[in-house]
């Protein structure tokens, strides 16, 4: 499969199908990697923040803290 670019030349109507160069392929999957990376980032933190929510709603609970109590001060 190749990989191609629309060029639309608005003064002319013209539109041409290029065939990207070694560089915008190269530019492209840097841009594919770097945007899987952030996403598995943003997953890790709200993982991490779920945690420490049920951790933190945990160890009030252990304290005695009713699920109303607990509801009021984890708005």
């Amino acid at each position: 499969m190749t990989l191609t670019k629309v060029v639309h030349d608005c003064s002319t109507g013209e539109t041409v199908t290029i065939p990207l160069t070694a560089e915008e392929i190269a530019a492209h999957e840097a841009g594919a990697v770097e945007s899987a990376q952030r996403s598995a980032e943003r997953e890790a933190a709200a993982v991490a923040e779920a945690s420490a929510k049920d951790s933190a709603r945990a160890k009030l609970a252990a304290l005695g803290l009713t699920e109303a109590e607990i509801a009021a001060l984890v708005k």
